[in-house]
């Protein structure tokens, strides 16, 4: 599967972005999907995953509230929108896919892809 990330961009803080991961080479609607980010300097992080089903979503506490993820497996694609920014949500952001259902360890996913840069000014 190739994954690719996309939507981040510059955004002022309380400002909102909507990232889309697009994928290619085979269906999503197979695997548990997560969004991750890596700040400079930090470790990769889990930020949130989704199932298929209506409410299989789990989230960071520390965006619990501000993001939403979803997918829309007629396009292949998942989404993470992203409100109320604030600067330490800069990161790279970056989207893969996994077996393990709910996992947030990065070392059960796969296909990282490029990521997105996302950055909140203060």
């Amino acid at each position: 599967v190739q994954l690719q990330a996309s939507g981040g961009g510059l955004v002022q803080t309380g400002g909102s972005l909507r990232l889309s991961c697009a994928a290619s080479g085979r269906t999503l609607s197979i695997y548990y999907m997560g969004w991750f980010r890596q700040a400079p300097g930090k470790e990769r992080e889990f930020v949130a995953g989704i199932g298929r089903a209506v409410g299989d979503t789990a989230y960071a506490d520390s965006v619990n509230g501000r993001f939403i993820i979803s997918r829309d497996n007629a396009k292949n694609t998942v989404y993470l929108q992203m409100n109320s920014l604030r600067p330490e949500d800069t990161a790279v952001y970056y989207c893969a896919w996994s077996l393990m259902w709910g996992s947030r360890r990065l070392s059960d996913y796969r296909d990282w892809g490029q990521g997105t840069l996302v950055t909140v000014s203060s």
